[in-house]
């Protein structure tokens, strides 16, 4: 039975791919700040300190599989200078911290999944609306895409410690207790169907069951290295995304803009990423023999919203 060490295994994702991997007979240990025991049969916890460069090196050393997914969440809270540096440090930091520890310990790691994000790529061009953006497109020159970058580097070293690394930029992740499907959600139950800005910006999306499979799929083909983009076949304008929410949360809806100038005041610096339309590519981890259960909003949404 193989163990996999997960960071950031106590948030929406985490915890989801942590129950996918228990079905599929994996053991499962997280590394939290705090001392935790776990109720659950097969799943431990172990204990570090992301700011310190601490880690359980018992955990390091059992693991044949890690999956990084820790950072502090992007958009939950406004961006202040500090906040967006906190968002910086929790990736950058917590990558340095893995790579110093399989540098130290003697371990079995073979396979290193790492989370990144589509903040890499910047707004649509001419050639991303065509064909969408690609893994070998550059990162963008703004907040998120920085962040992205030095997301990435910091555990690049990974790939060259004779360990698979494998690094998925994630999209917007649907699932039903939480995230961005519930803001939206949350005026189509008044019968509200709240366009942002003009509506036509473009949604690179993925429903959160086909993430998780993603990441499994990954741990376990050994053809798969490098980057890829976690995102569905099919991405959507923002407008037709709030229609379908609201025609299937409400039997009758009325369509409202929001105007990006009453965004950028209740936003801030926020506004650009809600506003910004980036259509991005899911061909390479297709061809890599990828399927989704989930690769239209209308199938999401029947799962989601049922």
């Amino acid at each position: 039975m193989q163990t996999v060490l997960i960071t950031g295994g106590t948030g929406m994702i985490g915890k989801a791919l942590t129950t996918l991997l228990l079905e599929k007979g994996y053991k499962v240990i997280v590394l939290t700040r705090k001392e935790k025991k776990s109720s659950r049969l097969n799943v431990s916890f172990a204990k570090w300190d992301v700011d310190k460069g601490t880690i359980d090196e018992s955990a390091i050393q059992t693991a044949n599989i890690i999956v990084h997914l820790a950072g502090e969440g992007v958009a939950d809270k406004r961006w202040s200078e500090k906040r967006k540096q906190a968002i910086v440090d929790s990736r950058v930091k917590s990558g340095n911290s893995l790579v110093k520890a399989l540098g130290e310990n003697k371990h079995q790691v073979s396979t290193f999944i790492a989370a990144s994000a589509i903040g890499w790529y910047g707004p649509d061009t001419a050639a991303s609306l065509a064909n969408g953006f690609i893994e070998t497109d550059p990162s963008d020159d703004s907040y998120l895409g920085n962040t992205c970058q030095l997301w990435e580097q910091s555990t690049a070293a990974i790939a060259t410690m004779g360990i698979r690394l494998v690094t998925l930029r994630i999209g917007i992740v649907f699932n039903k207790k939480g995230g961005a499907l519930a803001e939206f959600i949350k005026p189509a139950q008044f019968g509200l169907a709240t366009i942002l800005g003009n509506g036509k910006q473009i949604v690179s999306w993925i429903h959160q069951k086909d993430l998780c499979s993603m990441m499994l799929f990954a741990a376990e083909n050994k053809k798969i290295e490098g980057v890829y983009n976690a995102v569905a076949p099919e991405p959507i304008s923002n407008k037709k995304l709030v229609l379908a929410i609201s025609k299937k949360t409400y039997p009758i809806y009325l369509p409202v803009y929001v105007p990006s100038f009453a965004l950028k005041i209740i936003l801030g610096e926020m506004s650009v990423e809600v506003l910004k339309s980036a259509k991005v590519n899911a061909q390479k981890i297709q061809a890599a023999g990828f399927v989704f259960d989930y690769p239209t909003v209308e199938e999401a949404l029947v799962d989601l919203l049922k």
